[in-house]
């Protein structure tokens, strides 16, 4: 039974390796040059120059949610494509459903003007 798993465990060790080979690589043929502008904290748009607790746009976190909920689209579209015949006609107005929640919510982004930048 042990057999079975042997494909596996070569597929773990030969990706560790290449992951390992080329962080260590990386790491050895890099220019190390470290300036100020390079070591500073940069997050959101914005220079670490003020306290934490500041507010900032909005806008930041609509455009993130953006980028994450049509990523997902994308990531459930795939295999539903993949197994259309399969699923038949039950499967085509799920998913027509499953768009057109995205696609309100896209709209309903899109009109409050969060797609906009200033």
């Amino acid at each position: 039974m042990l057999q079975n798993y042997f494909p596996i465990l070569v597929f773990i060790f030969f990706a560790l390796f290449i992951g390992v080979a080329a962080l260590s690589i990386g790491r050895l043929t890099s220019v190390k040059r470290p300036d100020p502008a390079k070591l500073s904290s940069y997050e959101c748009g914005f220079p670490g120059i003020n306290d934490a607790r500041l507010p900032f746009d909005i806008r930041y976190y609509l455009v993130a949610l953006l980028f994450i909920i049509f990523d997902l689209e994308t990531a459930f579209l795939f295999p539903w494509a993949v197994s259309l015949r399969a699923i038949g006609l039950p499967g085509l107005i799920a998913m027509g459903i499953f768009l057109g929640l995205l696609l309100i919510g896209f709209i309903y982004e899109w009109k409050k003007g969060a797609l906009q930048w200033e």
